[in-house]
């Protein structure tokens, strides 16, 4: 089992303890204890939940994004969605972040609905085995980016 797999199967225990938060939350956890996929990532590599994650969502991306197990496993649930990521040209990739957000909060196409809490339990596994597929183990797949128009 690759690192990112491990991490991607505790989020689901974390997902599963504690639920998720309704997806036209803004912040990354609620005051129940409920988090966001992002959130409960971060919790599974750190075994923390910022403060900020309530009420602070840049300083939660901010925590989220310089955290690299965490983003190398929101890269690969990035990758299993059924859709594609958007970009963020500041950055010159795609934004991960905002793709689980937008997937949480849309009408999956698949599914015909919004994603529930089984459906994301179901997505971190996808995205595990994924993860440990890989011919390197702990091997964090490559950002899209995209060419200058």
């Amino acid at each position: 089992m690759s690192e990112t797999g491990l991490i991607l199967r505790t989020t689901q225990q974390i997902v599963n303890y504690y639920g998720l938060t309704d997806p036209d939350h803004t912040n990354f956890a609620d005051t129940q204890g409920r988090l966001d996929i992002a959130g409960a990532i971060f919790r599974a590599v750190t075994g923390k939940t910022p403060n900020a994650f309530l009420d602070d969502a840049d300083h939660a991306v901010l925590l989220v994004s310089t955290n690299e197990p965490v983003m190398a496993a929101l890269r690969w649930i990035s990758r299993v969605l059924p859709t594609e990521a958007p970009y963020d040209p500041e950055s010159g990739a795609d934004d991960v972040i905002e793709h689980l957000v937008g997937w949480l909060a849309d009408t999956d196409p698949i599914l015909g609905r919004r994603p529930n809490t089984a459906d994301v339990i179901g997505l971190l596994e996808r995205a595990a085995k994924a993860a440990d597929s890989t011919d390197t183990p702990g091997a964090i797949p490559q950002q899209h980016t995209r060419a200058a128009a």
